[in-house]
């Protein structure tokens, strides 16, 4: 299935999940990952580039005196 992981795998992972976090926290968990993995592929596609030059000492200091 996954890379040699099969049913009986998958349904051993899941119950160690069940006692860990409980059915309770389960669809938060997956409402959590869903949202990772949608802004994820967001991120993927997305074609705007990603400003990454760091701010000078003095612009830093004046956008602190400005609030």
């Amino acid at each position: 299935m996954f890379g040699g992981i099969g049913m009986p795998e998958l349904l051993v992972i899941l119950v160690i999940v069940l006692i860990i976090f409980g059915a309770n926290k389960l669809p938060q968990i997956g409402e959590g990952l869903g949202k990772g993995i949608r802004n994820f592929k967001k991120g993927v596609k997305d074609k705007e580039e990603i400003n990454i030059t760091s701010k000078k000492p003095e612009e830093i200091s004046g956008d602190k005196n400005k609030e």
